[in-house]
């Protein structure tokens, strides 16, 4: 005898969906308060630092994101996302690989410099401009993301750039590695620029982004010199290539 299958359709509790969006609500605005908060106090601020800057108890915070480092991967994903958004926005709108990658540089130092107690509370950097490697694995995979969409969008303009010029299969091949090393430059250079107190030892915003720019696409010396010359000068004494480089320099002039 057959029998009719009563197929039921699960409905969703209306007071099981205002109390997620509630939830998401209340973080969003406990991940800005924190924000706020670490701004004013500094990256080593504790949960009960920010919670009373927040005007709440660390309870609160303790049972919406479980401790300091669930807390420090809320807010890093907001945080890095917005960063990332801001560069590939910015690197889109460039009409040329150069002026896209000073775009890019430009825009992480512009994030980084309008709260470095918050980009080093976000990525773990430290406050004396070393290389950050001490990021919560919730936050390291967040910067892995961000470092490879980066990384594809920097890998795009250099295999661009180098198409309108001669290059042989070695640099083709090489340009690979590119991106990764170019990234790595400006993260430490531009931590290391955050950390470096102001002064006329610390370049400004766009003297840095310039600066960052000219490395990554022309080096940091003149011309390679020939084979037979650089050989000679690295077999001298310190002070004897010092006077080479200067005689060099006028035959220049």
């Amino acid at each position: 005898m057959n029998r009719a299958v009563k197929q039921t359709t699960t409905v969703p509790d209306g007071r099981s969906i205002r109390w997620e969006a509630h939830r998401a609500e209340r973080r969003g605005a406990l991940i800005r308060a924190a924000r706020r908060a670490v701004h004013t106090l500094g990256a080593q601020a504790s949960m009960e630092e920010i919670a009373a800057a927040s005007g709440t108890s660390k309870s609160v915070y303790y049972r919406y994101f479980g401790d300091k480092s669930g807390l420090q991967q809320a807010m890093g994903e907001v945080v890095i996302n917005q960063m990332q958004d801001k560069i590939l926005s910015a690197a889109r709108s460039a009409d040329s690989p150069r002026s896209g990658l000073r775009a890019m540089v430009s825009a992480y130092l512009q994030m980084a410099e309008t709260s470095p107690a918050v980009y080093a509370f976000v990525t773990g950097s430290s406050s004396g401009g070393e290389a950050a490697g001490s990021s919560e694995p919730g936050v390291a995979a967040v910067l892995s993301d961000f470092f490879a969409n980066i990384s594809a969008m920097m890998d795009h303009a250099v295999r661009f750039y180098l198409e309108g010029h001669e290059s042989d299969a070695l640099a083709q091949a090489a340009a690979g590695f590119w991106p990764t090393a170019a990234l790595g430059m400006v993260r430490a250079a531009g931590e290391r620029w955050l950390a470096t107190p102001p002064g006329p030892a610390r370049p400004t915003e766009a003297e840095m982004t310039d600066q960052l720019t000219a490395w990554l696409f022309d080096g940091i010396g003149w011309d390679s010199p020939q084979p037979a010359a650089a050989s000679a000068s690295s077999s001298a004494p310190p002070h004897d290539r010092t006077r080479q480089n200067s005689a060099a320099a006028g035959a220049d002039k």
